[in-house]
């Protein structure tokens, strides 16, 4: 019985093996630039399609690591040519697609800044041209400020609210108006225990609190401006030719 399904096994090996030479003469007959070793990869390996094919897309690599660092030529200058910061006015002309790509050019800029100063806290010495990264981080506040704008302003088109969370302007017992932004619970309000201990309202006993802690910062204020001024008076008397700047 053992001897059977030896022989048998042995005979299916020999037609597959047949089989397997028949279909590489007919390719070879058909394509003969198919060699021997490209022969088993057309018999055995299944079809792919163009799309499986493809190569990997992925960014180009440049410069590698060395884009954390300043270009070569500027390598020991105490100065660096820099131009001015992006504006709001100049950002609004921009698309949302620009933007988007405008945002990744100041970040890469932002890090590249970052870790020349890093350096040069390291080396003990001045960073070249350090204004060039507070008008990288005006710029990226001027298009995180344009952006929010857009937001909001698709926001009203849409839902009519200004802020992404809806809320209401209210009143704390101290007489502080804030922002109260809504949220979800999972019972009604008039049920809700913790909800009611709030109080949204000013008892009519601090009303005089709150009148004196407005006088408190009108006076502060008043304090602090006298003291500049009386500054600037000695500075002048001290400096008769220093420029007095606009108050």
């Amino acid at each position: 019985m053992a001897a059977s399904s030896s022989a048998g096994r042995v005979l299916t090996l020999c037609k597959q093996f047949q089989s397997v030479c028949r279909i590489s003469s007919t390719l070879r007959t058909q394509h003969p630039a198919i060699t021997s070793n490209k022969l088993w990869t057309h018999l055995f390996n299944p079809i792919q399609s163009a799309a499986q094919c493809r190569a990997l897309h992925t960014t180009i690599n440049r410069r590698g690591l060395d884009e954390f660092f300043d270009a070569t030529e500027n390598w020991g200058e105490t100065t660096v040519k820099s131009g001015a910061p992006w504006t709001a006015k100049q950002i609004r002309t921009k698309s949302n697609e620009d933007l988007h790509k405008l945002w990744y050019v100041l970040l890469k800029e932002r890090n590249m800044l970052l870790t020349l100063e890093q350096e040069a806290k390291r080396q003990r010495v001045q960073m070249p041209s350090p204004e060039r990264l507070r008008k990288i981080e005006r710029s990226m506040i001027r298009l995180e400020t344009v952006v929010k704008e857009r937001e909001t302003a698709l926001r009203l088109l849409q839902t009519g609210q200004e802020k992404g969370r809806p809320g209401d302007w209210r009143r704390n017992i101290f007489g502080h108006v804030y922002w109260y932004r809504f949220k979800e619970h999972a019972i009604p309000w008039y049920m809700n225990r913790r909800y009611t201990r709030r109080r949204f309202y000013t008892p009519s006993f601090v009303q005089p609190h709150i009148r004196l802690r407005i006088e408190k910062i009108l006076r502060e204020k008043v304090r602090k401006e006298n003291l500049r001024r009386q500054s600037m008076q000695k500075l002048k008397e001290k400096f008769p030719t220093m420029k007095v700047p606009a108050s």
